[in-house]
């Protein structure tokens, strides 16, 4: 019989999401698990896995269309069925009629699927090479939305390659260094030429069509910067201490620490020690955390996200240096689920490695407070009335005045601050 496939709520309290792309199409036979669409969160790409066996009947949500959680996107058919009543079915769930298609498909030439093992009635493909991902896990790719994303684009066969991210997993690395179909090549080729203007009307030019995460950062922040009540304050933090034990430490550690890394526990460890700043603002009462879960922000093709290392205050800084790396390498690919991202109580924002001395962040609501790193680098500094040539890092602290006072905001930073040039302190 067949059935509606509403909208999941993908993201906890989320109202509506985007569907990316179907990687199943109108007439296609899906079998228990596989990926019928790819859908955009505010933050990721997430898969949608198909949880019965049977035929896509038809697609009710086309792809880049915002749709509310709850609302039906497809419409699949049962193993078998050949005649089916579409708006009958819309109609016994209480759903206006779907819009006829533009060239309906012949339900006679829908295929039937084998639910009892592997067989499935599909047209022929190329075949893959035996050890591609496709022939290693049963018939199904395992893939991830970028690598999808980026395979459609290029025409590229995932089913042909072998992927090299974890249990096989295809990735965009494994993608970009397969040879695009002759067709997409040109296809690409010709795209630039598509883009000019006529001579004389202006500059050159490509829109680019807002993804749902840069439309979300946009709103997030507007109201952040337009809602919260900021204020700044700046610290000059001497960094030669720091330096020479993560130098020892990395001298015999089997994984290098990093200097965010550093700064990611010392400012968990200084939420502890100041916990009135572990705090945010609601409109009926101010929320105090119980552990410092710091989001790092990471910057990805489709714009800034913010994964959350659980409870720094208690882990070691190897324990942070490997979260950090996980979850900035699947913010990447778009593999995070959404309580990886979400959640955290206080974000560090680090342009050091691009060679910023110092600026101010914007605050990402509803956490109360965002410290902003700058690079390390060599000053000179006034020691004991001489001159003198120091390592030093300046870092910008942009605070909610709704949760945290200002002399609360100065007492953090300068415990961060302590913390920073007398790195021991934040590892015993």
């Amino acid at each position: 019989m067949a059935k509606l496939i509403k909208m999941p709520e993908i993201a906890a309290n989320a109202t509506s999401a985007v569907i990316k792309a179907w990687t199943k199409q109108e007439g296609d036979a899906v079998k228990v698990g596989d990926v019928l669409a790819e859908i955009e969160t505010d933050k990721a790409l997430i898969e949608f896995d198909a949880d019965e066996a049977g035929v896509l009947g038809k697609i009710l949500a086309p792809a880049g269309k915002d749709i509310e959680v709850g609302a039906p996107i497809a419409v699949l058919f049962a193993v078998g069925e050949t005649n089916v009543d579409i708006d009958a079915v819309l109609a016994a769930a209480g759903v206006a009629s779907a819009p006829a298609p533009a060239a309906a498909i012949p339900l006679a030439a829908i295929p039937e699927a084998n639910v009892s093992g592997a067989a499935i009635a599909v047209p022929p493909a190329a075949p893959a090479a035996a050890t591609s991902a496709a022939a290693a896990n049963g018939g199904r790719i395992f893939a991830s939305p970028l690598a999808r994303r980026v395979a459609r684009e290029r025409g590229v066969d995932l089913g042909a390659l072998q992927g090299s991210g974890p249990r096989g997993r295809i990735v965009k690395r494994d993608v970009e260094g397969a040879p695009a179909a002759p067709a997409a090549a040109a296809v690409q080729a010709a795209a630039p030429a598509a883009a000019q203007v006529a001579a004389g009307v202006g500059a050159a030019y490509v829109e680019v069509a807002h993804s749902g995460m840069r439309r979300t950062i946009a709103r997030r922040l507007t109201e952040s910067k337009s809602s919260i009540p900021h204020f700044y304050l700046k610290a000059d933090c001497r960094m030669d201490k720091l330096i020479a034990l993560r130098t020892e430490i990395n001298a015999s550690a089997p994984r290098k620490i990093s200097i965010n890394d550093f700064i990611v526990k010392a400012a968990a460890a200084t939420l502890r020690a100041v916990p009135e700043a572990n705090v945010s603002w609601t409109d009926t009462a101010m929320r105090k955390y119980a552990q410092a879960d710091i989001s790092v922000a990471v910057s990805t093709e489709g714009g800034l996200i913010t994964p959350v290392v659980r409870a720094a205050e208690g882990k070691s800084l190897s324990t942070i240096s490997a979260e950090i790396a996980d979850l900035a390498a699947r913010a990447r690919s778009n593999a995070l689920s959404p309580e990886e991202y979400q959640g955290g109580s206080f974000t560090i924002s680090n342009l050091g490695m691009f060679g910023m001395q110092e600026f101010s962040a914007i605050i990402n609501p509803p956490q109360a407070a965002i410290l902003a790193v700058g690079a390390t680098e060599q000053r000179a500094v006034v020691v004991d009335g001489a001159l003198a040539v120091a390592s030093m890092m300046t870092v910008t602290l942009s605070v909610d005045h709704r949760a945290i006072d200002g002399a609360v905001g100065a007492q953090w930073l300068a415990q961060f601050k302590q913390y920073i040039e007398n790195p021991l302190s934040i590892l015993i």
